[in-house]
């Protein structure tokens, strides 16, 4: 077999080194932007949220006033309808 030189393997072993730190800076990045992310995905919970929260209150204000409509159809006699 042949004799396996130390600056060889000190070289090898500098190169896995430097392709570890590059994977480590991408990996950072790689955080950076999934944290990102999450922040916006938070932001459109949020933004749905509030929807829901209008939709409900129109719903609200929708049957409030068809009660109020029902209530005054029964109280009052009213004629049918007829375009000219």
């Amino acid at each position: 077999m042949a004799e396996i030189d130390g600056s060889l393997i000190f070289e090898t072993l500098k190169s896995i080194q430097s392709r570890l730190d590059r994977m480590d800076l991408t990996l950072g990045e790689v955080k950076s932007e999934l944290g990102s992310i999450r922040g916006h995905l938070i932001a459109t919970e949020s933004d749905v949220k509030n929807i829901y929260g209008v939709l409900a209150r129109q719903d609200d204000r929708l049957e409030h006033i068809e009660r109020r409509l029902d209530l005054r159809e029964l109280a009052e006699a009213q004629r049918p309808y007829e375009p000219k």
